[in-house]
């Protein structure tokens, strides 16, 4: 199992910001999707955001709780990607997950990414 490395989790106040990091392996690269996703106690892990790969435009997909206040962004160079989180709220307290799926295209629904991490821990407080 290939783990993706994530940090930057944290406690917050509602309408703060946070910015998690993942670190991938060196052969996830720009080419492949890469998303993040949350799992909050009792309820289903699901997609907050994903970015394909560049050959397929490096197209950006949100979740529409997260739309315009979330931005996931990569760094090829550095292997690593982002989630740039502003004006939280405290539904998006959650561990948030890393994935990568060994492709262009960005597949819906968790099982089918091929490569996680092992979350981050955000906590936001009203």
């Amino acid at each position: 199992q290939v783990l993706l490395l994530e940090s930057g989790g944290g406690s917050v106040q509602s309408g703060g910001s946070l910015t998690l990091s993942c670190l991938g392996p060196g052969y996830i690269s720009g080419s492949d999707c890469m998303g993040w996703f949350r799992q909050a106690p009792g309820k289903e892990r699901e997609e907050v955001a994903s970015m394909g790969g560049d050959s397929g435009g490096a197209h950006r997909r949100y979740a529409d709780a997260v739309k315009d206040r979330f931005i996931i962004f990569r760094d090829n160079a550095k292997n690593t990607l982002y989630l740039q989180m502003n004006s939280l709220k405290p539904e998006d307290t959650a561990t948030y997950y890393c994935a990568a799926y060994a492709g262009w295209y960005c597949p819906v629904g968790p099982s089918n990414y091929n490569y996680w991490g092992q979350g981050t821990q955000v906590t936001v407080s009203s």
